[in-house]
């Protein structure tokens, strides 16, 4: 597996002190890109929260699930959260380290004392000793947060004190962006009131154990969820319930809990999990299976795989500004292009960790990930497979049926319309469901008239 280290570099810990204006939470940032360029420790807002012990549960949420691995999990992962400034809201992001479960801590308008944020996108340290202090914080008294250094600080530091080398997996990237394009493709399946979201999270299984190993499906039922044991019309797949654990934290303070999901097809499918806040939303989303990361969905190929996408997601990625929510209709007005090549483009940069997906606004948002989120699609190694075999002149077409040369034998890829079918032992397990196969992929490349060469820059 292709890895590189990354460095977080920061000026100071993290920590939960006390100051003229009663406990203060100082959040240290780390290299990022904002409106201005890159900054070193960008300051994304000083202000009050308006719900602090809500807040503290839901960003020790999110670090938890940032330090877990929910599978094969002797070696924890330790990637601090990702911070996004969109001038009415705070974003914190993190991925498990087995590359199965994203989490998302939004701060709404309402959450801040009506400040407004600024824009850009970072890393937080979230240390061990911060953990621990934000586990303590049991009453609603003022809170004021900082993230990013002191007002007076940002002139005057002198370099780095604190610095964290951990490693940057490429299949870790993937799967932070197959994330958010499987969300993309969601639908709200449910919406349980809080007591009812309470007694359904309390009802699930928080261990690994044979037990709770394998697909479920639940469905609505009389304002609840119940278990089925087929995937039946409007139901949802709750793959691994052990890992929603992470929501245990806020489950006092919820006020609604929404799933979201797919249309159920027979198969085990990514879902998401929203517990609603005073003034925030916690989300969860969930690989197909607890042992089956984001990164091998194959969901952002197709979108990777065009010329087009390439040079449209150039041109629209200038045209973002850390908008809180993109509206495709007004890109495609400001870009000259149709609303579904920007739907297209915005698939690509997401692949580059340049904008995310909000299951709640059903739109996505601008953040660049502050690390080279476009290695993950130099490296994706179907995508890596196709375009060599588009080099190697391995496709031959004819008419609707294509042969791909691939070794020492022969693979019949079949197009009627948007449909592909292979005669490779990928189509045959998995059908499509994980994306195209490379042999497909190389395909479609040939007769749209891809490049080998490509990618977001």
């Amino acid at each position: 597996m292709t890895r590189s280290v990354q460095a977080l570099a920061y000026a100071r810990p993290s920590s939960l002190t006390s100051s003229q204006v009663g406990p203060s939470l100082g959040l240290e940032t780390a290299g990022g890109l904002t409106p201005r360029g890159a900054e070193a420790h960008p300051r994304f807002f000083a202000g009050f929260l308006t719900d602090p012990r809500i807040a503290a549960r839901g960003l020790l949420a999110v670090a938890d699930v940032a330090a877990a691995r929910y599978y094969q999990r002797p070696s924890p992962a330790s990637l601090d959260p990702v911070v996004t400034g969109n001038g009415d809201r705070l974003r914190f992001e993190s991925f498990s380290g087995c590359c199965g479960v994203y989490a998302r801590l939004d701060v709404l308008q309402e959450g801040l004392d009506g400040r407004e944020t600024g824009h850009g996108t970072t890393n937080v340290d979230v240390n061990a000793p911060l953990r621990e202090a934000l586990s303590r914080i049991t009453a609603d008294d003022p809170l004021h947060l900082r993230v990013g250094p002191e007002e007076l600080a940002v002139t005057t530091l002198e370099g780095p004190v604190v610095e964290k080398k951990v490693p940057l997996p490429d299949r870790w990237l993937r799967g932070f962006a197959e994330a958010q394009v499987a969300s993309a493709g969601f639908d709200l399946r449910a919406e349980l009131t809080a007591a009812q979201a309470v007694a359904f999270l309390r009802s699930l299984p928080r261990s690994s154990g044979r037990a709770a190993r394998g697909a479920r499906w639940v469905v609505a039922s009389g304002g609840s969820l119940r278990p089925t044991t087929r995937p039946v019309p409007g139901a949802v797949c709750l793959p691994g319930p052990e890992r929603l654990v992470a929501l245990q934290r806020v489950l006092r303070d919820a006020t609604a809990l929404r799933v979201y999901g797919p249309v159920a097809d027979g198969a085990a499918a990514a879902s998401a999990w929203e517990v609603v806040l005073p003034g925030m939303r916690l989300t969860l989303t969930l690989s197909p299976d607890s042992a089956r990361g984001f990164s091998g969905e194959g969901g952002v190929l197709e979108a990777l795989a065009t010329n087009d996408a390439a040079a449209d997601a150039e041109l629209v990625s200038v045209l973002l500004a850390w908008e809180p929510r993109i509206e495709p209709a007004e890109l495609a007005e400001q870009a000259g292009l149709s609303v579904a090549r920007v739907r297209a483009a915005l698939t690509r940069l997401g692949t580059a960790g340049r904008v995310g997906y909000d299951l709640a606004d059903a739109a996505y948002f601008h953040r660049e990930l502050p690390y080279d989120a476009d290695r993950a699609e130099r490296h994706n190694p179907r995508l890596v497979a196709a375009r060599g075999l588009v080099g190697e002149g391995a496709v031959t077409l004819d008419g609707a049926l294509a042969t791909v040369a691939s070794g020492d034998r022969r693979y019949q890829v079949r197009e009627s319309g948007s449909e592909v079918s292979c005669t490779c032992q990928w189509w045959a397990d998995y059908r499509g469901r994980r994306g195209p196969c490379k042999h497909a992929l190389a395909v479609r490349m040939v007769r749209r008239g891809a490049t080998v060469a490509g990618g977001v820059r």
